[in-house]
């Protein structure tokens, strides 16, 4: 049984893996085992997955850029829809209870951080599921599900002329976002142990391309929406999402092959659905209790990295998801203005990690990673108390330089523990912990940043990612 234990990266710039250097020890497609030798038939199955992932991932970051106006846009004519108004009238009485002075400005941010951790949640939840469903039926046919789901989220979302449609389009997509979850693990079917760093470094590659050229081009659609006096300016992006999709369909079911064979399927799905409470009870979770075989040195290690990536994952999420709207409240950024710093962000990403990461010697993962910690701190210190956009832009270069390190290098240390049969159970935990802290940081982050403004939560959130330092440092 080939269980999918990767869990899908694709919320947020700083999760990803370029490097790529994980997975669990999986045969070739061939049945090769010659170190380093990709056969073509694998070649192939890379370069399939390739396309489908930066497809579907150029559809998904199409709205990052759109959120703080999408949420003025539905605060100003959808008032009356009873979802709105229910958690406009929360606001408001929480607002009355701790005394929190009323600023309609920072109202968006904080609805923005509860649909963006619901999203968040439904993805924690639901990716064991799926990679459970794919273990049985097969990673194609999961794969085709999970994008017809997520093409579904994209026509509800175009035709969401109400808030209540916006809303559930995001739990649309939410529950049917494991199709990352399943192209990695479609990585490890065909690979072996020697080969898989050049298949993961693929999925790296798309998770950067997809960051830096989908905002941009949703950015755009929206501009030319609005120059062109429609009404319903996120139409174009959505759309245009909708097909990208639809094209993910075709390039899965006419050129992918189904790589678990039915001789490595699990027997049932509810004996895989017991083992994924290891992949949800943060207990477990933080103790690795699916890893079966470690030794007591091996386990205090894989504790002491996932305590830290959790921790940093908690408050570089909820800062991240905020930073579009601290950009639109504190120097009125457009959609435009908004795709152009995440390409600014991306650039910067990828010049590291194509420059810089990739090239790390092996051992040396700890103190790369303790470097990208020690500027993640000024960094957003710095974006705090910015009021001119050149200081902006220097503080998003030193957080892109962190983005780029910090995961890879703690992936990288986590990826070499346990042996080559549970390696992939390894990352599986890892990728839960990053989801499980996605889920949480946007909301308390929004939460601070609504109720104390930018300066003080930013100011809070840099200080407090001394936290993970320390502890890898311990």
């Amino acid at each position: 049984m080939a269980t999918v234990t990767h869990r899908g990266a694709g919320d947020s710039l700083q999760d990803r893996d370029p490097g790529g250097k994980q997975g669990s020890e999986a045969a070739d497609s061939s049945g090769s085992r010659a170190k380093g030798t990709i056969q073509p038939q694998t070649k192939r199955i890379y370069g399939i997955v390739f396309a489908i992932l930066l497809v579907d991932l150029l559809a998904f970051t199409c709205i990052l850029p759109l959120l703080p106006a999408l949420f003025d846009y539905y605060g100003q004519k959808d008032t009356k829809d009873s979802t709105y108004r229910a958690l406009q009238d929360f606001v408001e009485r929480t607002q009355t209870f701790l005394g929190i002075p009323v600023s309609e400005k920072f109202n968006s941010v904080l609805y923005g951080g509860l649909l963006g951790s619901l999203f968040s949640f439904l993805q924690f939840v639901a990716s064991p599921l799926i990679g459970s469903l794919s273990d049985v039926y097969g990673r194609k046919t999961l794969l085709l599900i999970t994008t017809a789901g997520i093409a579904l989220s994209y026509i509800v979302w175009a035709l969401s002329t109400s808030f209540t449609l916006f809303v559930l389009a995001r739990i649309i997509g939410g529950i049917s976002k494991g199709n990352i979850s399943i192209g990695t693990a479609i990585i490890t079917d065909v690979s072996t142990p020697e080969t898989r760093g050049k298949g993961m470094a693929l999925v790296g590659i798309a998770f950067s391309l997809g960051f830096i050229i989908g905002p941009m081009i949703g950015a755009l659609f929206s501009a030319y929406a609005k120059a062109n006096n429609v009404s319903n300016f996120f139409i174009y992006p959505a759309v245009f999402s909708l097909v990208l999709e639809l094209l993910d369909l075709a390039l899965i079911w006419r050129f992918l092959p189904e790589t678990l064979s039915k001789e490595k399927r699990a027997p049932s799905v509810l004996k895989n659905l017991k083992e994924t409470v290891d992949f949800i009870d943060p207990r477990r979770l933080l103790n690795f209790s699916a890893v079966k075989k470690l030794s007591a040195e091996n386990r205090a290690l894989l504790r002491k990295m996932g305590v830290t990536y959790l921790l940093f994952l908690f408050f570089f999420s909820g800062l991240e998801f905020t930073l579009t709207f601290l950009m639109h409240n504190r120097f009125d950024y457009n959609s435009v203005q908004q795709g152009r710093m995440f390409l600014f962000i991306g650039i910067i990403m990828i010049a590291v990690q194509g420059g810089y990461v990739r090239r790390i010697p092996a051992g040396k993962e700890k103190k790369v990673a303790i470097l990208g910690l020690l500027m993640v701190i000024p960094a957003f210190v710095i974006i705090a108390f910015a009021t001119a956009q050149p200081i902006v832009y220097l503080g998003l270069a030193m957080y892109s330089f962190s983005s780029a390190t910090i995961v890879p290098c703690l992936t990288t240390i986590v990826s070499n523990q346990g042996g080559d049969d549970q390696k992939g159970t390894v990352m599986g935990i890892f990728r839960s912990l990053g989801a499980l802290a996605r889920t949480v940081g946007p909301l308390f982050f929004s939460t601070l940043y609504w109720s104390l403004g930018p300066t003080i939560s930013y100011t809070i959130g840099g200080l407090l990612l001394s936290l993970p330092l320390i502890t890898l440092r311990r």
